[in-house]
């Protein structure tokens, strides 16, 4: 048995296809100055082949109507065709004699290592697309064939080291039923696509390519993180009654999806979605019962581009998503870029601590440019739904006065221009520092509504980096100083009579689902899939026992014993 990590769940029966693919082997002699124009020459016509081949994956992604991974393929291309790229690239053939492949692999190596090095697993995790781009483009200069994916004619389970985004954006959905490989992680483009697609998917094995054998029978179980390969008739009748067991759970939750969040004693809260910049995330939050989008991440609209987008582009994407959702809410943070997400395109500075440093609303408040383009934006899009505005990283009574100053501003400025919008759009601020969690009461006098980033939150209070491995086992927001946190703001908001959201992980954990019900938490927004099992567990529970799990637990000293309450109590 041979487990890694579980990146889209189901489980699937079926014969190995082990992709071994031919390897690239890079010309590292330095070229004659007489052949620097043919070397050239293979470069560009490589990068005419691979972008060809690019934009013929994205119009058949297109066709299916997955905004989500069209946009993936948008930036491959336009990373592709970056001029600072062909320029690198160029400059190492010409100054320092590299052939084509050799200077494709130094430039594309170089990007990738720097991703890597990142703090921040979603963009450390980009290195594969760069390294995927590097790769097509490297085997059309070699003239290397590449695998065609949609080609498969039998059932399979697909065995390789990685599948680049393209890879999978290929597979012949209808042959094959799941993905094993030896390297990736959760948030990568290819784990992403896979939950897309609902293939079971397990990456990271480290180990599967050289264990299995083409035609090997697999059982890929990726709701238990199991691989067997050749497995035994008892192992397989066993796995047979679990597959048959999570099909008919799947089913039954679905009979929550589209019901209202509210207790057996009729204590109701709202469950709604986090999504990205895409309408595709807009139809999975409707289609899982999102009763609102409860954090949309605007700073997807700012990457996978070479420039910062205009008011337009912004007004276009935000009155898609109002429109979209009809009467609910949709919050839209403001671009929380920075620490370790950057944007090549705004050159901001290497710090010692970024996660401390020039990111959030501190950049938008020192580049205003950028903030009132996109509070305009939002303002026009808010005509034409139930829109709200929310600030991140914010620490004083200070940055929202001098943000809602901005605001109506800009609001006195789109009346003089005749341009419509909601004159009553809510603001709202994000609560994912200790200092904002201390002086809440303060704070919700300047807003109308909070909304708990538990991620950041458990991060700075406990002084611990989740993606240090040395420490990361001490991030916990089951913690008990992070619960009393959680409880001062949300009792901050409703002496005002205002709401507190929850937009964390946390929000989508049912293992705390009755704790923050009980806590009196007003509206838990997740991942859209996990939104019907969240459904079911406050439909059957009573708001009365919540209270008093989280009162037990708010009164309990140590992380474990909160835990332990909490397993007692799960459904």
């Amino acid at each position: 048995m041979i487990s890694g990590t579980s990146v889209s769940p189901g489980i699937a029966f079926g014969k190995a296809l082990l992709l071994e693919e031919k390897k690239i082997l890079i010309n590292s002699e330095k070229i004659a100055t007489s052949s620097i124009k043919q070397e050239i020459n293979r470069f560009i016509s490589g990068r005419t082949e691979t972008s060809r081949q690019l934009k013929e994956i994205k119009n058949k992604i297109k066709k299916q109507l997955d905004s989500k991974k069209e946009a993936i393929f948008e930036g491959h291309i336009i990373l592709l065709e970056d001029e600072e790229l062909e320029q690198d690239i160029i400059t190492l053939i010409k100054e320092e004699l590299f052939s084509a492949d050799a200077a494709v692999y130094s430039v594309i190596e170089t990007q990738a290592k720097a991703l890597e090095k990142l703090e921040d697993e979603y963009l450390k995790e980009r290195a594969t697309d760069v390294r995927d781009i590097g790769n097509r483009l490297l085997k059309n200069i070699l003239g290397i064939p590449i695998i065609d994916l949609n080609t498969i004619t039998e059932e399979v389970i697909i065995i390789a080291v990685d599948l680049s985004p393209s890879e999978t954006a290929q597979l012949n959905l209808k042959k094959v039923l799941g993905f094993i490989t030896d390297v990736g992680g959760k948030t990568s483009h290819t784990s992403i696509m896979a939950r897309s697609l609902e293939l079971p998917a397990i990456v990271g094995t480290g180990v599967i390519t050289k264990k299995v054998s083409n035609g090997d029978f697999i059982i890929l179980d990726a709701l238990n993180n199991k691989i067997y390969i050749n497995p035994t008739p008892k192992i397989i009748k066993n796995i047979n009654i679990l597959k048959e067991k999570y099909i008919s759970e799947k089913y039954e939750l679905t009979k929550f999806t589209h019901l209202p969040a509210i207790t057996l004693d009729e204590h109701q809260v709202r469950v709604c979605a986090n999504i990205g910049d895409t309408i595709h995330d807009i139809i999975r939050a409707k289609e899982n019962g999102a009763e609102g989008i409860g954090l949309y991440r605007t700073e997807f609209l700012f990457m996978n581009r070479n420039t910062l987008p205009t008011e337009e582009e912004q007004f276009q994407a935000y009155k898609k998503a109002a429109e979209s959702m009809i009467n609910q809410a949709v919050i839209i943070r403001i671009m929380d870029i920075g620490g370790d997400k950057n944007l090549p395109y705004m050159h901001l500075p290497n710090e010692e601590n970024p996660f401390l440093g020039w990111r959030a609303i501190r950049i938008m408040l020192d580049r205003k440019d950028i903030l009132h383009t996109q509070l305009r934006a939002i303002l026009r899009a808010s005509f034409f739904g139930k829109l709200r505005i929310m600030y991140p990283m914010i620490i004083s009574v200070e940055e929202i006065k001098t943000l809602n100053i901005e605001l109506n501003l800009l609001k006195k400025q789109l009346r003089k221009e005749g341009k419509k919008f909601d004159e009553n759009i809510k603001v709202g601020i994000m609560i994912e520092t200790p200092a904002s969690a201390i002086i809440a009461h303060h704070l919700i006098k300047e807003v109308d509504f909070f909304s708990i980033g538990t991620n950041d939150l458990t991060q700075y209070t406990l002084a611990v980096d989740r993606g240090n491995k040395l420490i990361s086992h001490l991030y916990n927001p089951i913690s008990p100083s992070i619960l009393i946190l959680i409880k001062q703001v949300i009792e901050a908001a409703h002496s005002e009579g205002k709401w507190t959201a929850m937009c964390g992980e946390m929000a989508g954990d049912e293992r705390t689902t009755l704790l923050l019900l009980g806590m009196g938490l007003d509206e838990f927004s997740m991942s859209s899939v996990s939104i019907p099992r969240i459904k079911k567990i406050i439909r059957n529970s009573y708001y009365h026992d919540a209270k008093k799990i989280a009162e037990k637990a708010l009164n309990y000293p140590t992380t474990e014993s909160i835990m332990h309450l909490l397993m007692q109590n799960k459904q």
